[in-house]
Parts: C-alpha cells; structure tokens; sequence
C-alpha cells in the first residue's frame, strides 16, 4: 500500500499555512481522485448498505424513527428529484438533507451496524444515507445523474476517510463526540459521487467539522434519544454544506490546524501533532475492509463480551444463579473500561430503570444478561421486565471491569492480527473455585469463529426485516441491493425499504414546527 502519513499541527496565524497543506485540502484530493474501487471493496459496501437496511428496518415503528420520519415527511419534492425515506412507499420523495436525517436516524437507532476503533470510535456505516440520498436527488432532478458506481465510490470513500481521522485524531480524551470525523467524512464521500473539484470538496469538508463539533454528554450518563440523533445530525450538515460550496461558499480555514481551530481548543492544544494516514494518489480506498459489523444490537465493545458469555452459559450452566457467583471481574482495555464498563463511574450502568441506550453502553449489564441467556435479542434482552428481573439484577450489580494493560495495546495495535476488543474473565464463585474465560474478537469480526459474509448480511437482514416487510419487498431489495454497482439512475430510488401496508399509519405522527 501507499499510504502516506501527513504530519497535522497548529499553526499560528502569522505561518499561513497555504491551502494545499491543509489537512482538509489533502482528503478533498483525496476524495477528487478517480481510482476505481476494487471488487472486494465493492463487496463490502454492497454488504453494508445491506446491513444498514436490516437495523434500520428493525427501527421502523421506534420513537425516534417515527419522530425523524414525520420531519423529513414536512419537507416533500414534487417537482423532480427528491429522496426515499426507508418505510415510505418509492414515489414518495422527500429533500435529500431531511432524507440523510431521517434513514440515518434509522441506521444509528439499535446501535445495531458496522463499527471501527482505533484512536477514536466511529460506525462507518453512518455514511451511507446521506450517499444514497443525494444521488436519488440528483438522477431525479436529471441534470446531474448519479450510478450505482457512483456511489459505490462515494460510499468507499466516505469509509476511507472516517478510517483515516479515526485512526489518527482521539476525540473522546477531549470529550469531543465521534461524528466530528463523520460530517467530514460524508463531505468528502459525496464530493465523490458528485465528482466535483477538490476546491469544492475542501469547503464543504471544513464547514462540516465546524458544525457538526459537540460534546460526548450525549453518550454520558442518562444516554437519551439524541445518541441516535447526532450521525444524522452529521449526515445532513453535511448535505447542507455540500451544497453551499457548490454555491461558492466557503468555510473557515484552516478548520484542524488553525491557532483557533479544532485542534488547539477542543483536541491536544496549541503543541499537538498528528500523523493521519491517507491514501496516495491512484492507491485504492480500501479503509471499508478495516471495519467490522455487529452480530449483536449492543455496542462493538461489547459483542466479544456477549459470545463469551454465551460460551460460558453452555459450560458453565451454574453461572446463570447469582447465588454461585460471589464476583465476576472483565479485564479489558481502558476504552471498554470507562466507556461501557464500571470505570465510566456512571450509577446509570448498574440501574435497572436505566434507557436502552444507556443499557447497550453497560457491559455489566449485557454481560449478565448473555450469561444468563445464552444469548442476545435486540428487543427481549433491552425490555423493563428483562432488565429489572430480580436475579439478572443481583448478578448484574456482581459483574465490575478493570483495565488490563495488555488488552489496551492490543486494542491500540495496529497490526490487525493482534488487534483486539475482548479480554479475560475472572469468576469467583461462592464455593471458592475460580473460572477463567478469555476472548480476543467477536465471533463476526473477520478473524472471529464465525465471520460474517454476504450469507450472513442477508440473514441478518430477512430476520429483522419480517416483521415489518413483506416477503416479496425482502426480496425486491435484496436483489437491488446486491446490483448496486450496476444500477442505472432511474433504478436508484429502489434502494429502500417500504413497509407492510398500514403499519406506518398504525402510529400518529407527533407534532413540532414543521
């Protein structure tokens, strides 16, 4: 490969830093580039957006999904153009930001797709809406059509991107939420798909940051529906801001390395240095083949947790009572320590009131559940009965985390073959025997016991689709799904989900502004 390391710093206003060695204005080449995707990243991004479809359908009649669905309902295109909205019937089209804003809030609702860790931790998959969205938009309008192709590329692209800047910057030691890599990311993807000139690309990209810069409360203590939210907050910021370079625009600059930019307020300050990968020019994005997808509806850091307890559950039935068990302690690295684990010092992690989406960021609580399950449900394992059963309670609050040095690099490795998001479990029964379990990936990951494929992607997809598609649409998407690279641009508006008749309608819309 190669990859070239670009050396990011804060520079003072009076070193001008020339446009062209601007972080921003590298990824904007970046994304300029005409490479063609290779076959297996065609693949993956045909897989993903697969993937997407399947949690997002699994999404459709939740409070936050039927909120964001009705604001994107307030904004129609009659006229040409227009996006889907996943559930929507086809002819149905919506403006493309509100389009971005309601799919992503789909995708991102379960916590249920595709994920990369490295310095920082992003869900690559939220890229792929705002991709969609636009190129519906723009082959309905007719002046500018978009293939299938074109946003295979675009959709590679956005994937490259956000690998990179995760790869490189860490946001979450600033308390700096993830999507400040997304709506850049996004930015660069479309300027992809639109083919549109790095000048362009490198306004939208620094007015994306700028806006789509907000703290991780949303992910801190009481976790509200906002978590789901944010990346289509991103997704369509984004659009917007596509939109206005395209209209000349321009943005503030330079947006990382500025002496009052992103870098020297809200990242590593004044003195900080980065060293973020990204690809040469005529070398493939292939950043999509670094992530991985998710068996389980629970936060990445946790899918290795639950196979192993699952494993446990089948060895070790007895686990299952809290009356065998005095203490059960995951040695893990420090992100899973204090994001999701006992180190997070959140009261909420251990409360059996707590939302969905503070339970999906417990560990004590997934790992207790699994064990007692042997197994994981994205509805049953979240519900108030299930949470607050009293046995599963006394077991949950026996269950803390540590960090283990060694879990830590080998979750910060770069080596993809030692790289790891598990740990060790040491298990004090009441009895005084000990048990000791470890695991390094989840089964799904590429190097797991059971990594998925397209197979998996499509069963996946089937099951959580049932209940809210017909038969006949399962396979209608599924086929065009898997044509993505191929696909005209009149075909482009295929590429969603209609419900089963009247479900939608079976729930009011609520009112707001619009």
């Amino acid at each position: 490969m190669l990859v070239k390391q670009h050396d990011v710093r804060v520079y003072r206003s009076e070193e001008n830093l020339p446009r062209t060695q601007q972080l921003a204005w590298k990824i904007a080449e970046v994304a300029a580039d005409p490479v063609e995707v290779t076959p297996e990243v065609t693949d993956q991004v045909i897989n993903r957006v697969i993937d997407n479809a399947s949690v997002a359908a699994a999404s459709l009649m939740r409070g936050p999904i039927i909120a964001a669905r009705s604001q994107a309902k307030a904004h129609p295109i009659t006229d040409g153009g227009g996006s889907t909205v996943f559930g929507l019937p086809v002819p149905q089209r919506f403006s493309p930001e509100w389009a971005t804003w309601a799919n992503g809030v789909a995708v991102r609702e379960l916590d249920y797709h595709d994920t990369f860790l490295a310095a920082e931790y992003s869900h690559p998959g939220d890229n792929i809406p705002a991709m969609i969205a636009v190129a519906q938009h723009m082959s309905g309008r007719g002046s500018q059509p978009v293939t299938g192709h074109d946003v295979v590329r675009g959709i590679a692209t956005g994937y490259e991107i956000q690998v990179d800047l995760t790869k490189a910057i860490d946001l979450h030691s600033h308390k700096i939420d993830h999507i400040a890599h997304l709506g850049p990311s996004i930015a660069a993807g479309l300027g992809t798909l639109l083919h549109l000139d790095p000048e362009v690309i490198f306004q939208a990209i620094g007015q994306a940051l700028h806006t789509t810069t907000q703290t991780r409360q949303s992910r801190k203590g009481q976790i509200s529906t906002w978590k789901s939210h944010a990346p289509a907050f991103a997704g369509k910021q984004a659009v917007e801001a596509v939109d206005r370079a395209m209209r000349g625009q321009t943005s503030p600059e330079p947006i990382w390395e500025g002496e009052d930019g992103v870098i020297a307020w809200l990242l590593d300050g004044p003195d900080a240095h980065y060293s973020v990968p990204l690809p040469e020019p005529g070398e493939a994005k292939r950043g999509i083949l670094d992530t991985y997808t998710k068996e389980h509806s629970a936060e990445y850091q946790a899918q290795a947790w639950i196979d192993l307890a699952r494993r446990l559950h089948n060895e070790h039935p007895e686990l299952a009572d809290p009356k065998n068990v005095k203490s059960i302690v995951l040695h893990t690295s420090n992100h899973t320590h204090v994001v999701i684990g006992s180190g997070a010092n959140d009261p909420q992690k251990y409360d059996p009131t707590a939302t969905r989406e503070t339970l999906d960021h417990s560990v004590p609580y997934i790992f207790a559940v699994a064990l007692q399950d042997g197994g994981w449900d994205h509805v049953a394992s979240y519900t108030p009965e299930r949470a607050g059963r009293p046995d599963t309670v006394e077991l949950w609050h026996k269950i803390t985390t540590t960090e283990d040095p060694e879990w830590t690099r080998r979750y910060h490795s770069l080596d993809p073959k030692e790289k790891a998001f598990g740990g060790r479990a040491e298990i004090e029964l009441t009895d005084g025997s000990h048990i000791s379990a470890e695991i390094a990936v989840a089964d799904a990951h590429p190097l797991g016991a059971r990594p998925f494929a397209r197979a998996n992607y499509i069963a996946k997809f089937k099951t959580l689709a049932e209940p809210v598609l017909e038969a006949e649409e399962i396979e209608r998407f599924l086929d065009v799904a898997q044509r993505l690279d191929t696909l005209k641009p009149e075909e482009l508006g295929q590429l969603t989900i209609v419900a089963k008749p009247g479900l939608l309608e079976s729930v009011a819309d609520p009112k707001g502004i619009f």
